[in-house]
């Protein structure tokens, strides 16, 4: 597997400063830009610092894996003027097949344990939205009521375009659009919605055993969740 390209540090100061509506990261005073070249800028001064951080603290050579903001802001504002519509679009297709909704017909210990863990999440979803998902055993698909997709959609219209990329991201992470809302909302910890979409997997780990391939693959699932968790958080003074 090819090593990620590292860029050879050639800046000193590191700064935040305010443009237009939101606030953009320098190096030494100059606007940092995305891959597309758009200037580097966020609309909450909070994640703008965050993003800056990561470039300040970079050694001699810049580690690309070390700035999970800075590519998550990278590839929202590259995601140009149309990004918002195509991420609502993805989180209400996740909701039509969403994980929490699909239960397993056995063995039993996992079908109790998916409703102990997943149905608090199908009643939040009822009280927050007014929006009743319908749950299945099996992998027929189901058809999800009309107006739920509409009231979620309808919701979906609230947040700012970044914290609508922040939950469709931890929707495709997760498999589930009702984790990802309700890590918006504040409805858990983070910790525990990762944990919940993970559920079908821990709980096989504990019958078979680990694997470690597995292992690794929910390590990097679970840095990815847990940085886009925190651009979420601090696009909350936006």
């Amino acid at each position: 597997m090819s090593q990620p390209v590292r860029i050879k540090r050639i800046y000193k100061a590191v700064a935040v400063k305010p443009k237009g509506a939101g606030y953009c990261v320098t190096l030494d005073g100059r606007e940092a830009r995305t891959l597309t070249r758009a200037v580097l800028a966020a609309p909450s001064e909070n994640l703008a610092a965050a993003v800056a951080a990561e470039w300040a603290a970079q050694g001699e050579l810049i580690e690309r894996q070390t700035m999970p903001l800075t590519a998550l802001l990278s590839a929202a504002i590259d995601a140009g003027e149309t990004g918002a519509a195509e991420w609502r679009t993805e989180t209400l297709t996740y909701l039509g097949s969403d994980l929490v909704c699909y239960r397993a017909e056995t063995p039993a210990a996992l079908t109790a344990r998916q409703s102990q863990v997943w149905d608090p999440y199908i009643d939040w979803l009822d009280k927050e939205f007014g929006v009743r998902l319908a749950v299945t055993q099996g992998v027929i698909a189901i058809a999800q009521p009309g107006e739920a997709i509409t009231e979620v959609a309808r919701a979906l219209e609230a947040p700012a375009a970044f914290t609508l990329f922040g939950i469709t991201t931890v929707t495709k992470i997760s498999g589930s659009a009702v984790l990802a809302l309700a890590l918006w909302k504040d409805a858990w910890p983070a910790d525990d919605i990762f944990a919940a979409s993970r559920l079908d997997e821990h709980f096989q780990e504990q019958r078979w055993g680990a694997d470690a391939e597995a292992k690794a693959r929910e390590q990097q699932l679970q840095k990815d969740f847990v940085a886009v968790a925190e651009f979420m958080r601090l696009m909350k003074d936006a």
